[in-house]
């Protein structure tokens, strides 16, 4: 998820009134269209609403055709790359018409979805400017088609007679067949995943010579007039395909039809794939591991629970975060192509998984907040990532990220930076672990411990093996002494 203002917002991506209203339409923007009566629609554009989007969703619209809107209205639900937001009108009229249904996908941004008119003006029969016309269809890319080539005589082949078995050959089954006039669908196929081997064509030749079976003569084709070859004959398959079995997959090449289904990839999953091939291809991680004892935090989360305080250890997890970047300033920084930025503000980006892909809503000023309005805000925001109804403000920017996997059973495990951030903490369980102490008096005793075991990635363009160590030397520290979390 990238960090960053929002290039847009709700309402923007419309352009104001033509002639009548007294306001130009903004440059580069087409005015509506010039013969409707009363002056001219206004066009509703699909905005951009974060960053890197690209596309947009119709998800839901808010308002019918003829119904009246205020300014500040709710007109439809856009699904971004990151969540559903709502688009707000700007000015007051008459939905007059909805250019792209609810449903829609892939909508090209500035694409027009829908015309408003003002009050007292004849809606029914506006018209669709000519200039913007409803966005076409997204199509899936057509395949590649091979280059035309130059004609060359092709040998004549035995021409397949409808109802006889066809067979996949090998190349030496294939020369004897052809020496001997032969036909494959004469024999057995005994080769692996239905092959026609050498083997089986000598048994044929066998079988000739012993007078069993006779020649299979080719129908001479017709003589073909010299054209370019279609693409349908450049892509014919061979004389002998593959019998009725499962396709196999070519290790480098696209996989067979047949042996995947295709799952559809909404925006939110699209973006997140390519910024996770971004940061890991462009951004040099190392990775230190600490070991964290919570005992500590344990027990003063079942004294917080007495008093009817319900915390998670993730909560102290992001608020020891949150301390040792206040104590580390040179940590809290971010890379952003050029040379490093150190951040005035600390905010903790916290993974939440979906069933659209993992989104990082943020803890706002977290070294500021106490632990229970920390785990407020997580839960909140949890929930509404979920609901995908999270703000362009409540996911994007972030100073530091933390992913914990704990609750799902996971011990370790190393996370990958959310750029332009410098670092994220992989979190997993806690778990019992006896461990070798001195009593007072020095004996020594087995006791058990809760352990989880945190793993940092960080950029090393800005955080380098040395600095990483001290911070996790330091957020240990904090955490293992909830004291210092106050």
């Amino acid at each position: 998820m990238q960090s960053g203002d929002a290039e847009g917002s709700p309402g923007a991506g419309r352009t104001g009134r033509g002639p009548g209203s007294g306001k130009a339409p903004p440059a580069g923007i087409s005015s509506g269209a010039p013969d409707f009566p009363g002056g001219d629609p206004i066009k509703i554009l699909m905005p951009s609403l974060s960053p890197t989007m690209e596309e947009g969703n119709i998800v839901k619209w808010l308002k019918k055709e003829g119904e009246a809107v205020s300014a500040g209205d709710a007109l439809c639900e856009i699904e971004t790359d990151k969540a559903v937001v709502t688009l707000d009108a700007s000015d007051d009229g008459i939905l007059a018409k909805i250019v792209v249904e609810e449903g829609s996908k892939n909508i090209r941004l500035g694409s027009l979805i829908g015309l408003i008119v003002e009050e007292g003006e004849d809606w029914k029969h506006v018209e669709i400017p000519k200039d913007i016309g409803p966005p076409p269809p997204v199509s899936k890319p057509s395949e590649p088609r091979p280059s035309p080539e130059p004609q060359i005589s092709i040998p004549v082949k035995k021409e397949h007679i409808p109802g006889t078995l066809r067979f996949r050959l090998s190349p030496a089954a294939r020369n004897i067949l052809e020496k001997h006039s032969l036909d494959a669908s004469q024999g057995t196929a005994t080769g692996p995943r239905g092959i026609f081997t050498k083997e089986d064509a000598l048994k044929l030749v066998q079988l000739k010579q012993m007078g069993k079976i006779t020649e299979s003569r080719p129908t001479p084709a017709p003589a073909a007039t010299p054209t370019a070859p279609s693409p349908l004959q450049a892509t014919a398959g061979p004389s002998y395909p593959r019998p009725v079995i499962p396709p196999v997959s070519t290790p480098g090449q696209p996989n067979a039809v047949g042996t995947f289904t295709e799952i559809p990839a909404s925006n939110i999953r699209r973006v997140i794939a390519k910024r996770l091939t971004e940061s890991k291809s462009t951004v040099p991680h190392a990775y230190a591991t600490a070991d964290c004892d919570l005992g500590a935090v344990l027990k003063v989360r079942q004294d917080l629970v007495k008093d009817d305080i319900k915390v998670s250890v993730n909560d102290f997890i992001i608020k020891a975060a949150a301390v040792t970047l206040k104590q580390m300033p040179d940590v809290n920084v971010s890379w952003d192509g050029e040379g490093p930025k150190q951040l005035p503000f600390i905010d903790i980006s916290v993974a939440v998984a979906t069933d659209k892909g993992l989104l990082t809503p943020i803890i706002k000023d977290a070294a500021a907040k106490g632990i229970q309005e920390i785990a407020d805000s997580v839960k909140a925001l949890s929930k509404k990532a979920r609901d995908g109804k999270l703000l362009p403000e409540e996911y994007q920017g972030g100073s530091f990220s933390i992913s914990n996997l704990g609750m799902f059973g996971i011990d370790e495990f190393t996370a990958v930076i959310n750029p332009p951030q410098a670092c994220i903490l992989a979190v997993g369980r806690f778990r019992p672990v006896l461990k070798l102490t001195e009593d007072e008096e020095g004996n020594a005793k087995l006791q058990q411990r809760q352990l989880i075991t945190v793993t940092m990635s960080s950029d090393s363009r800005v955080v380098d093996d040395e600095l990483a160590t001290r911070f996790l030397k330091s957020f240990k520290a904090n955490l293992e002494n909830p004291i210092r979390l106050a």
